[in-house]
């Protein structure tokens, strides 16, 4: 059975502050729900968290080589600014 990870773009709005984050997972549903418990990475906690984006990849590590070029370039997460 072949396992599917995520990559993913979240998106927070607070007050007139826009927040992205990226990670990966391989249960988005699980890791959107642990973001907005407070149980997620510290950056997520104390925010309201909307799923933006995700994308599927087949191994773990291109998940995370993924995740490590989208974290670094700008311009794409700047494309979020204006979603939610």
């Amino acid at each position: 059975m072949s396992k599917n990870f995520f990559v993913y773009v979240l998106g927070s709005e607070m007050s007139t502050n826009f927040h992205t984050y990226i990670g990966w997972t391989n249960n988005l549903d699980r890791r959107l729900a642990k973001h907005n418990t407070g149980q997620g990475a510290r950056f997520t906690r104390g925010r309201k968290w909307q799923l933006l984006y995700a994308e599927r990849y087949k191994t773990r590590s291109e998940a995370m080589s993924r995740e490590w070029h989208l974290k670094r370039n700008r311009n794409f997460r700047k494309h979020f600014s204006n979603v939610i």
